[in-house]
């Protein structure tokens, strides 16, 4: 036991020699230099660069390209124009399972705001009293603020609504195709 205590006495020893440094001092790096300019990035010249960024003329006038978006903006509301509903707003005023309530509240917007027509609307399982058709919901504020007064739990919410100009596409009469 005594051997491997002086074998591990004798390992630490040897192994805790003092290091010196591998360089003695400043003067050893007197003569050194590294070229590193094949790994650094060029710029080119400002004034070049400047030149290289002028824009040539465009080959097109501006009128054409005002044509096109006109032509396009003309496209996308002849696109909306054949849709029969549009995303817009409305004030909901009452929402609940109460039919009777449901009336009640309709004539109660009726008689208190006669501008205002309301509507019941139906989605299974529950009524609603919905005020107004508008497009934008800054427009539905002033009916909202106006309901709020009598009805406080009234809110402004987003809506599919029905085009004015738009018609159903009439269906033919002609029995003669039929059997």
């Amino acid at each position: 036991m005594r051997v491997v205590w002086l074998l591990v006495l004798l390992i630490v020893a040897a192994s805790c020699k003092t290091s010196s440094s591998a360089v003695d001092s400043a003067s050893s790096y007197e003569n050194y230099s590294e070229d590193l300019s094949s790994s650094l990035p060029s710029y080119p010249n400002f004034e070049e660069r400047k030149e290289a960024q002028k824009a040539p003329e465009p080959a097109t006038s501006p009128q054409a390209i005002d044509n096109q978006l006109e032509q396009i903006a003309k496209q996308q509301y002849d696109k909306n124009k054949s849709e029969p509903y549009f995303n817009g707003y409305k004030v909901l005023v009452y929402s609940g399972l109460d039919r009777d309530l449901a009336f009640k509240t309709q004539e109660k917007i009726s008689m208190l705001f006669p501008d205002v027509k309301p509507a019941i609307q139906y989605e299974q399982p529950r009524y609603l009293v919905k005020v107004g058709k508008y497009a934008y919901k800054v427009e539905a504020l002033k009916t909202y603020h106006l309901i709020k007064t009598e009805f406080p739990s009234a809110r402004i919410i987003q809506d599919r609504i029905l085009r004015k100009e738009f018609t159903v596409p009439s269906q033919s009469n002609d029995v003669e195709g039929q059997n």
